[in-house]
């Protein structure tokens, strides 16, 4: 039994029909091949027992198998947060968030992250399918992968694997006893530039807000991508909600997210990952122009850092965070200049780094 089988209809799965006709000789095929909504027709479909699914698999990490994509019913994620419970809520902002995202548990057991949307946001429920259904296809271990969406109404809310061990921007900024070592930060980097890869090559290479309160770490202690930011916020909402310091300049004048948009975005993380603070990305070229790179970086490391790794992330953040879109490097170049750096990791102080996450 899937873990939808308790919803009782899918009635805007843009995609049953051709599901339904080849996922018996072909169900994980169709997984890999990003959705492409111009082409989706919909029906009008006969009434169901239980939700269709997208197969699962693919790399989820930690936990077992990624659960297959499906839809819920409103009912099973009312039932999973306790009616939508104030205690139940981990937005980061609370319940001034424009999205709220509550932990909920389902019938067997599993926890999952759901985020509601407020009214209106997603009025064309058609639309709004289409879209979960494109990103529920991702499926990486450097994930937080959507699981599945409900559209009941006016309700429109996305399904997602929980992470239970807080954001990066709670480890690198609000942090109680210790903070995050440098072979953790260098992790950081790399598995997020490996979870941008994935999704470029699947065909989403757009992803809102890049940030440090969108990844989270998995039970494990690992970085993941939360999967929430494929979506905008809104059919017509703003892609990026942070302050204008940080938002790349190509947003400010034309309004529109490109895919150099995201690597400007990733080079403000990098700059997070180094300071310990959310610096305005003029500052820090500041200081890197100045070769204050000790000004730079994070204080309570207490130079328990590689001076060659942390210059190396300095200059591709300085790359990242350029004017000029076509002046940024690729997300392969990211993935390339990364990944040695993560292969000299001292294993040993990466273990002792997880004792961070554990509850």
């Amino acid at each position: 039994m899937g873990l939808c089988a308790s919803a009782p209809k899918s009635r805007t799965n843009p995609e049953r029909n051709h599901i339904q006709s080849h996922q018996k000789t072909n169900v994980h095929s169709h997984q890999n091949s990003p959705l492409n909504t111009s082409q989706q027709k919909f029906s009008s479909p006969a009434p169901q027992q239980t939700a269709t699914t997208v197969g699962g698999g693919g790399g989820g990490g930690g936990g077992g198998a990624t659960p297959s994509f499906c839809e819920f019913s409103f009912g099973d994620l009312k039932a999973a947060t306790n009616n939508f419970s104030r205690d139940l809520i981990v937005s980061e902002s609370g319940e001034k968030a424009p999205n709220l995202v509550f932990k909920g548990r389902l019938k067997n057991r599993k926890l999952i992250a759901v985020k509601k949307f407020s009214k209106n946001a997603w009025p064309d429920p058609k639309q709004f399918a289409e879209e979960a259904w494109g990103v529920g296809k991702l499926r990486h271990k450097r994930l937080a992968n959507l699981i599945g969406y409900c559209c009941d109404g006016e309700e429109r809310l996305l399904v997602a694997e929980y992470m239970p061990n807080d954001t990066l921007a709670k480890h690198l900024f609000h942090w109680e006893n210790q903070t995050i070592e440098w072979a953790m930060r260098i992790r950081v980097a790399q598995y997020i530039s490996d979870a941008l890869s994935y999704c470029s090559t699947e065909g989403r290479e757009l992803y809102h807000d890049l940030n440090a309160y969108r990844i989270l770490f998995d039970e494990d202690g690992d970085p993941r991508l939360s999967c929430f930011g494929f979506m905008r916020n809104s059919r017509d909402g703003k892609s990026y909600s942070t302050n204008l310091a940080y938002t790349p300049p190509e947003y400010l004048k034309h309004g529109r997210v490109i895919p150099e948009s995201v690597v400007y975005s990733f080079g403000t993380v990098l700059l997070d990952l180094l300071s310990g603070k959310h610096i305005p990305p003029s500052h820090a070229l500041d200081l890197i122009r100045g070769k204050n790179i000790i000004l730079l970086m994070e204080s309570h490391l207490e130079g328990n850092f590689s001076t060659d790794e942390a210059t190396i992330l300095v200059d591709l953040a300085s790359k990242c965070l350029q004017y000029e879109p076509k002046d940024r490097p690729s997300i392969k170049d990211l993935v390339a200049t990364l990944a040695p750096l993560q292969t000299k990791c001292d294993v040993r102080r990466m273990f002792f780094s997880r004792k961070l996450f554990v509850n």
